[in-house]
């Protein structure tokens, strides 16, 4: 299941070897705190920023690689460059052009919170494999639904690019190559014929597995080891001091 291996950065670090249930528990409170700093205030992000750089440098993580991994906001950004233009007075002129000044500060707060969500993300990602979150998960008692479609999801995303790249072949061994406007008619057919091949696939994997005595949930041994009280306290302090930075503001 190499997909799985596709976001993390392999390290032997404090924050790889902590517990996951700990990193995903202070990831979620890290964003909620970030979520809501209040609009107009922007002092809160760089302590927000003081709290993720030691933690990402304690993984060592490549900054650049965090940095590039941000692209994937682009266009949520562009979206809500709309939001000074559209909005409503008082308008400012910048550059000739004039300005919302409401939007300016909706815009600016919307990137900021948006980026530093992916910041505390891609730091869990980078430093917990898929399935450990999952496990994650289910140590902070989430419903098993959810965590059953979510493991299976993870297992699956590999199988589904395969079955994609081996209908692509199929395609381009038969003169079909989809890449230009007026073939999108291809690209919908073969999107069409993937849904239904997944769909019989999860079929005969379930079929298989309630053969086998699956009646959905996962093995007991799945669910990790607790965490001790030093660990929660180490990851629960960064969201602690974002939270008290977010009162403040």
């Amino acid at each position: 299941m190499s997909a799985h291996t596709t976001l993390l950065i392999p390290a032997d670090t404090p924050v790889h070897r902590l517990a996951p249930q700990c990193k995903v528990a202070a990831t979620v409170l890290f964003v909620l705190a970030v979520a809501a700093t209040a609009r107009g205030v922007y002092w809160p992000y760089l302590w927000y920023l003081l709290l993720l750089a030691p933690v990402a440098t304690l993984a060592r993580l490549p900054p650049l690689t965090m940095v590039r991994r941000l692209l994937v906001e682009v266009p949520f950004v562009l979206f809500v460059a709309a939001l000074p233009v559209l909005g409503g007075p008082p308008r400012t002129t910048v550059l000739g052009v004039g300005l919302s000044v409401p939007g300016l500060h909706s815009a600016a707060t919307i990137v900021l919170k948006a980026t530093f969500g992916l910041l505390a993300t891609g730091i869990l990602a980078a430093t917990t494999p898929l399935p450990e979150i999952i496990t994650g998960l289910e140590r902070l008692r989430v419903p098993r639904v959810f965590t059953a479609v979510a493991a299976f999801m993870v297992r699956y995303t590999e199988v589904l690019t395969a079955e994609w790249a081996m209908m692509r072949t199929a395609a381009l061994c038969r003169g079909g190559d989809p890449r230009w406007l007026w073939q999108v008619r291809d690209v919908t057919a073969g999107l069409g014929a993937l849904v239904v091949r997944s769909f019989e696939r999860g079929e005969r994997v379930y079929l298989a597995m309630a053969s086998r005595g699956y009646t959905g949930t996962l093995p007991s041994a799945l669910t990790g080891a607790s965490a001790s009280r030093l660990a929660w306290s180490a990851a629960l302090a960064v969201p602690a001091l974002a939270a008290i930075g977010t009162a403040l503001a």
